[in-house]
């Protein structure tokens, strides 16, 4: 299947790609792409910030905004085919929780004040933001959280812990999910809040991953004041505001277009390298493998393509919302299992030298393997687990009930 732009789209298309391939010559040498350069070094994210200030010069963080929030008003197809290239150049700039999750949030459901403070901020690469949602009895089940929020004149006083905050510590703000109202249960009482990482009481604690990367992080909050004009929606509706924030730029194309650019370089070292005395892409095990590969990949793309076309759709008003939430299920689902897939396959190709780290000149192309692998792990787990996407595309894609106990659930 081919998918076009318009004349327009491919302009921009081509713009967008020859400026990342020229500013991205800039980034730090260790830099690849994923969220762990952008917050695990002090060069890392400085040059993720710097990065961000040129894509707001330019109005591309916030393409499909209003104007008077600093947008440009135009489709999200441009949305995406930022993302796109984005994901394809592993480049810097864009931060995910402000620009792709928070801000579309607050454009649909947030006060005049809120959008007016925030977004002019975000659109300009000047603010950056974490998610608070996981606790440590509180993941892929978000209904569950206990973090409270007790209301104190026109404040909430916060009390809790949020945990694999990815960017707590780099972050200006957070956008967290909180209990208002202890004596509903699962989804009923919560609150949707946007709270200042420097407020009085909030304490983060670093968690280094196996690959040591420092990208996570226990966030504490211990009697933080939090003006209640900083609620995002109804007290005790936050459910709905979550639900709303998840399925704003759900594509996954990005992360689909930068496997196409990691097996391309991966197919240059297999032409490249022998083994046995022969070149590794004469291989017909490799062959297969790496052919395996790349069709996974274009599937991957075309359905983050039919996500981006249903959004499109929606925005103007000719589809259902329920079309889009099982077919950005759908490509979550695909891009997590195939990337681990991907990670599996390029350290049996590489072999023994493929467990080795980055730095060492035994390294295939300086560790990508064995760092892609050990990352690759928690992909079925994050941004909702595979488990949980199943079941998204089984309620609404599918349309099958929803079984509790052996009681369909209506």
């Amino acid at each position: 299947m081919e998918f076009g732009l318009t004349p327009e789209q491919q302009a921009l298309w081509e713009g967008i790609d020859n400026f990342l391939a020229k500013e991205m010559k800039d980034a730090p040498p260790e830099w690849s792409g994923g969220l762990e350069d952008m917050y695990s070094t002090d060069a890392g994210h400085a040059f993720h910030r710097a990065m961000a200030k040129k894509l707001g010069e330019k109005g591309w963080i916030s393409f499909a905004w209003p104007k008077q929030y600093g947008g440009q008003e135009a489709s999200i197809i441009e949305q995406m085919i930022l993302s796109e290239r984005m994901g394809y150049h592993s480049a810097a700039g864009l931060d995910a929780f402000g620009a792709l999750m928070l801000a579309p949030t607050l454009l649909a459901g947030g006060s005049e004040e809120q959008k007016q403070e925030q977004l002019p901020l975000i659109a300009r690469g000047e603010r950056f933001w974490c998610q608070g949602w996981s606790e440590p009895n509180a993941g892929s089940d978000l209904a569950s959280v206990t973090t409270r929020a007790i209301r104190d004149g026109d404040d909430y006083i916060v009390n809790g812990q949020k945990t694999w905050t990815s960017g707590g510590h780099r972050a200006d703000w957070i956008f967290a999910v909180v209990r208002t109202d202890p004596e509903q249960k699962r989804s009923r009482g919560l609150s949707f809040l946007l709270i200042d990482m420097k407020s009085p009481g909030i304490t983060v604690n670093p968690l280094v991953d196996m690959a040591s990367n420092h990208l996570f992080n226990e966030v504490f909050f211990d009697n933080v004041r939090v003006p209640i004009k900083n609620r995002v929606g109804e007290e005790n509706q936050g459910w709905a505001v979550t639900r709303m924030m998840m399925n704003f730029e759900r594509s996954n194309v990005g992360m689909f277009y930068g496997m196409r650019r990691l097996l391309s370089e991966f197919v240059t070292y297999c032409k490249e390298t022998r083994r046995d005395g022969q070149i590794m892409s004469q291989d017909p095990i490799v062959r297969q493998r790496v052919a395996q590969m790349a069709v996974e990949i274009e599937v991957g793309i075309a359905m983050s393509h039919r996500v981006g076309w249903t959004q499109h759709k929606i925005s103007e008003g000719k589809g259902q919302l329920g079309d889009m939430i099982g077919a950005a299920s759908g490509a979550k689902l695909w891009g997590s299992e195939q990337f681990r897939r991907m990670s599996d396959t390029l350290c049996v190709v590489a072999g023994q030298h493929g467990q080795v780290k980055r730095g060492s000149r035994w390294a295939p192309l300086d560790g990508l393997s064995e760092n892609i692998y050990q990352t690759s792990l928690g992909f079925p787990i994050f941004a909702g687990s595979s488990e949980v996407q199943r079941n998204l595309i089984a309620w609404t894609a599918l349309e099958l009930p929803r079984v509790k106990g052996g009681t369909v659930l209506t």
